[in-house]
């Protein structure tokens, strides 16, 4: 099958939001992590550290997850391949 300048264009933007939430889930999960007894000193509620491995990391999960299918659909809807619309 030969892609069209359309498709190609299409499957860049997608890499490239990909690509970009990866790598914030990569800083969330393993930098953060990595640095989280020097982030406890910094106390918010409780210490920073211990509150982004119990709780602030699923949050930006769950953001991260909401952020992709907001961007997708609207992706999808502007090179016309959404989902729902059978003929």
């Amino acid at each position: 099958m030969q892609l069209t300048d359309k498709h190609r264009e299409y499957w860049q933007k997608n890499l490239r939001i990909t690509a970009i939430l990866l790598a914030i889930w990569f800083f969330v999960t393993f930098v953060v992590g990595f640095f989280a007894r020097e982030l406890n000193a910094i106390n918010i509620i409780g210490p920073l550290g211990f509150y982004m491995g119990a709780q602030g990391a699923l949050i930006i999960y769950v953001l991260i997850i909401w952020y992709y299918g907001k961007y997708m659909n609207a992706l999808d809807q502007e090179y016309g391949v959404q989902e729902g619309e059978d003929e």
